[in-house]
């Protein structure tokens, strides 16, 4: 990187410059970069033969750290590690560290007062100049420990007014001359964890804005009065343009700043006061470069609807989430630099509408209508519906199905699933893509056998990973772990239903009933894709079997119902009049024989209590489908 030189003809002086996007202090940095022996400007009188500045005194010697001394328009030195003082694009440079001796006219003695530090005698009650303080690229820096390094340096203790970033850089202000030097003197001096130098820079300034009194009484009554004259009682409109500028406040003498803080404050108090139904709100030409303090006003002023922020200097967007809480229909922000930093249109206008959905109109144009959904009120979502069939001849045979397959797969014994699966069948488990350690994940007894494709990219892994032919499969669910499910949880869905293919969807909750994990409960979801068998049976062609975690509604809800899967062995014995009770439970209940007898079981055959239980747990849909095929 070569620093640019300009040269400036008329001044005794050529300084070289570095922007902030150039600045690269690093130890062991370029070997052109800021000699030690010389910092970071090496400058000569223009016409001074080049041996001259190897005659220089100790005074006129650059030394060890980058600091230069300025003068400002009075003659004054003012200590800096840049030329340019806040807006200042020039400054005169003084080699030999002494200030220029020139004869003091009326006008230097006029200006006397408006030093560093100055303060007495005939600035007529000036305000105090105080002392802004800029370290470049220090938004990078935790605040805790930029602060902390820099008062382990500085001599002198210092409380940092009103700190904050613009750009890369933090800035605060300081009102003592002596400290803001000392602070100064620490530039260079802290190196950070990149092998950066921390830089201070230091310049004069009036007193900030925000530390203005706040208006008198009778200057808020001359401002309320300003107001009623830019309102709109027709239109509830409030036109703030150019507040600063206006003649009957000029007249009084009352500055009104809408930047600051203690102004805009007292614009809303008296909005909020006198017009709290106000809808349209113009706050051009005022400069603003933040909202932090307008959005007090969502609360006082909520049927505002149009909001002019033009040629103003807000520089981010971000500045609108501040006071997205207003519901426009309408908004304003040309003119300011924020609009600069978007590609296209269509980028500004979505960015805006993220904050403002119901925007229809930005910067006069109209835009094309919302898309969302205009609820005032928080809406309970609905319930989940249940089940899909394609017809009750489907549904019969898939609850059928379920009921056979799950009968034998949470037996103990799975070899009989054989009979359930095709010849040419494919199976494959997978489980949510985790980051966590298998060795201590809930699941991991799964996961060396997941397929989850979002995780493993690997084709042979994945080719692997899946089971072919009934006999590999069956092979496999024998090593899964044993369980038990809940068949009161599992919803349906019917995925494809042709004469030739049947595919749908089971989901629920299941526990593990050995190993390590014992009793735990687990979700799932599973795809069957079937084909007819004889009988009007189904075979599975392919079974994609996903398992995660259950949440603590699924495991608060889960096994609910009175009874578990009812065994598919025959009915045992019974007495006669037992099996009466039975047939008469079963045609009042609409349950078949097997479920009617688990729930007379479950209440020791009282037929009163039993149909009481089925009735409380009917109404609250805990009975599963399968309860009922007959």
């Amino acid at each position: 990187m070569t620093p640019s030189r300009k040269w400036y003809p008329n001044l005794a002086v050529t300084a070289r410059v570095y922007s902030d996007q150039e600045h690269d202090d690093r130890v062991g940095g370029h070997q052109f970069r800021n000699h030690r022996s010389r910092g970071p400007y090496r400058s000569r009188a223009h016409n001074a033969p080049p041996r001259q500045r190897h005659r220089m005194g100790p005074t006129g010697r650059f030394g060890p750290g980058p600091r230069a001394r300025f003068e400002d328009e009075d003659g004054d030195v003012a200590m800096s590690d840049s030329p340019f003082q806040d807006g200042s694009s020039q400054r005169r440079f003084n080699p030999y560290g002494r200030p220029n001796r020139r004869p003091e006219g009326r006008f230097d003695r006029e200006k006397k007062d408006t030093r560093v530090g100055g303060g007495g005698g005939g600035n007529g009650g000036r305000a105090k100049t105080w002392f802004k303080m800029t370290i470049p690229h220090g938004r990078k820096y935790d605040k805790k420990w930029l602060l902390t390094a820099l008062q382990n340096l500085c001599p002198l203790p210092f409380t940092p007014v009103h700190y904050y970033t613009e750009g890369h850089r933090v800035q605060f202000y300081l009102e003592d001359a002596a400290t803001a030097t000392a602070l100064s003197r620490v530039s260079r001096k802290i190196t950070d964890n990149e092998g950066y130098k921390v830089t201070v820079f230091m310049n004069p300034c009036a007193p900030p804005s925000f530390l203005q009194n706040d208006l008198k009484p009778e200057d808020l009554e001359y401002l309320k009065q300003c107001m009623a004259k830019r309102f709109d009682g027709s239109q509830q409109s409030l036109d703030l343009n150019s507040i600063r500028t206006d003649p009957d406040l000029i007249s009084q003498n009352i500055e009104v700043i809408l930047n600051r803080k203690s102004c805009m404050q007292a614009i809303c108090k008296i909005i909020e006061e006198n017009i709290p139904e106000l809808t349209s709100l113009n706050l051009s030409n005022n400069r603003l470069y933040k909202l932090d303090d307008l959005a007090e006003l969502v609360a006082k002023a909520p049927n505002l609807k149009t909001l002019n922020l033009s040629h103003n200097e807000l520089k981010s967007e971000r500045e609108l989430d501040k006071v997205k809480g207003f519901k426009l229909v309408e908004l304003w922000l040309d003119r300011n630099p924020l609009c600069d930093h978007f590609k296209d249109q269509p980028t500004y206008i979505s960015a805006v509408r993220e904050r403002f959905p119901r925007l229809l109109k930005l910067d006069g144009h109209d835009l094309p209508p919302p898309i969302g959904f205009d609820v005032e009120a928080a809406t309970a979502i609905p319930p989940c519906k249940g089940s899909y069939y394609v017809s009750d001849e489907i549904k019969s045979l898939i609850l059928r199905f379920l009921q056979q397959y799950y009968t034998v797969y949470d037996s103990g014994d799975r070899q009989p699933l054989l009979d359930a699966y095709h010849d040419g069948a494919c199976f494959s488990l997978s489980m949510p893509f985790t980051m966590q350690n298998p060795a201590r994940c809930s699941l991991g007894e799964y996961h060396k056998d997941s397929r989850n494709i979002k995780k493993l990219k690997d084709p042979t892994s994945r080719f692997r990973l899946l089971k072919h032919t009934r006999l590999n499969v069956v092979a496999f669910l024998n090593e899964l772990p044993k369980t038990q499910h809940d068949t009161a949880s599992f919803n349906i869905d019917v995925n494809t239903y042709t004469n030739t293919l049947l595919s749908f969807t089971v989901s629920g909750v299941f526990k593990e009933v050995d190993g390590k994990s014992r009793d735990s409960v687990r979700a799932f979801s599973r795809v069957f894709i079937t084909v007819p068998a004889g009988n009007s049976g189904l075979c599975i062609v392919n079974d994609e079997l996903f398992v995660r975690n259950a949440t603590t509604e699924e495991i608060r809800r889960a096994f609910a119902a009175p009874a578990p899967t009812p065994s598919s062995s025959p009915v045992p014995t019974l007495s006669a009049s037992q099996q009466d009770m039975l047939s008469a439970f079963s045609l009042k209940s609409g349950m078949n024989l097997e479920w009617s007898q688990k729930c007379l079981q479950d209440n020791e055959w009282d037929f009163n209590r039993a149909a009481q239980i089925f009735t409380e747990l009917k109404a609250q849909g805990k009975i599963p489908d399968v309860a009922f095929i007959k």
